[in-house]
């Protein structure tokens, strides 16, 4: 996919691809146009991140809310004429969105480590690269302040995705 959007915004837009500027505001000090100029350059990354995991997330949130439809609280408010939207906002999405929000904690790695496939491939200065290749020279000081990041990452991940499951769901408390 990031070959793709490479090619087009090469071919159709006249985008320099790789990197994250243009080569004319790579020493440039920050101003608005290298601001904008980053802007026009972050969406093929964006899009890439973004669509990796997207499908399965909406499959799973699709088949948990479809089961939840089914249920007989769902057809009891359909008869005492509760409107379609705020019977599906109010009740059974919030019961489906449980083992999306669940998931929230594997984002925030999953797009560190997906960003390191994605900065080599596009040739962008981030982190992906510099951890690839401390692996690859057995630098452990290096690599393991990566991991240790990524572990924080999971940490909080898991922490944002358990303090917002309690507040979506009632019947979760914390202790």
């Amino acid at each position: 996919l990031a070959l793709v959007l490479l090619y087009i915004s090469f071919k159709y837009f006249g985008q320099s691809v790789g990197g994250l500027f243009s080569p004319e505001y790579i020493d440039a000090p920050w101003n608005l146009a290298k601001i904008g100029d980053l802007l026009s350059h972050l969406w093929i990354p964006m899009v890439v991140l973004g669509t990796a995991g997207t499908a399965s997330l909406i499959r799973t949130l699709r088949a948990n809310l479809l089961d939840e439809l089914r249920r007989p609280y769902v057809t009891t408010a359909r008869t005492k004429g509760l409107p379609e939207y705020w019977l599906l906002i109010k009740y059974p999405l919030r019961h489906a969105l449980n083992p999306f929000v669940s998931s929230l904690n594997d984002i925030f790695v999953n797009l560190v480590s997906g960003a390191t496939i994605v900065s080599i491939v596009l040739s962008l200065q981030t982190t992906g690269p510099l951890l690839f290749d401390a692996l690859r020279n057995e630098d452990m000081y290096l690599a393991g302040s990566a991991i240790m990041m990524l572990s924080v990452l999971t940490v909080i991940g898991t922490l944002f995705s358990d303090v917002l499951l309690a507040w979506l769901d009632p019947r979760i408390r914390f202790r």
